[in-house]
């Protein structure tokens, strides 16, 4: 019986969580208010209280899965990992999830308790590709700081630019990772 209960709650907490997103990715952060998400839901408000204290703790698990996601999609091979996961911006199905990263950055510039996720969820990844890419580099810190932001501006080039050739971005991130030795196998991270 327990497992109907955990499901149950899981499948509930999603809903909630899908919900938010959406709004948050349509009017931001703080133009969506609970009602927005207890009408996006068709759950009502003191369910959704049960589920989150509020806004912030929604924000907070979005971001935390956000992250989740991208540290799975890395995988054990970092190249090609990384070009997965910069492939999957060009896919049109991703735009509110991109719209939702954009608000999270600019959270994180106001929010000190989502600055803080965010920053960990940047020095995590930095922590675990430093190593191998210490063979290559005398800061490897730093090297892996820029493939981060070469993520972080391919979202945002995303989002302002309808035309942004995805396939050429690959292609140019692959050729940085190729003198490094990390040069993916297959495509050269053209995509299908």
């Amino acid at each position: 019986m327990p497992k109907v209960d955990d499901a149950h709650f899981a499948a509930r907490r999603r809903q909630i969580l899908d919900a938010a997103g959406a709004c948050f990715a349509r009017e931001g952060f703080h133009r969506t208010s609970m009602q927005d998400i207890v009408r996006e839901s068709g759950i009502s408000a003191g369910l959704i209280y049960r589920y989150f204290t509020g806004k912030d703790d929604m924000i907070a698990a979005i971001v935390t899965e956000w992250h989740e996601r991208r540290t799975t999609m890395l995988g054990d091979d970092p190249a090609t990992g990384y070009l997965d996961v910069l492939r999957r911006v060009g896919d049109p199905e991703t735009r509110d999830e991109l719209r939702l990263a954009v608000q999270v950055w600019a959270e994180s510039a106001r929010n000190p308790a989502v600055r803080e996720m965010s920053r960990a969820n940047v020095d995590r990844p930095v922590a675990a590709v430093a190593p191998v890419l210490a063979a290559v580099s005398d800061d490897p810190e730093s090297l892996a700081r820029v493939f981060i932001a070469i993520y972080q501006g391919l979202v945002l080039q995303t989002l302002w630019d309808d035309g942004l050739d995805h396939a050429a971005y690959l292609r140019a991130v692959a050729l940085l990772l190729a003198p490094l030795g990390f040069a993916p196998p297959g495509d050269g991270g053209q995509g299908d």
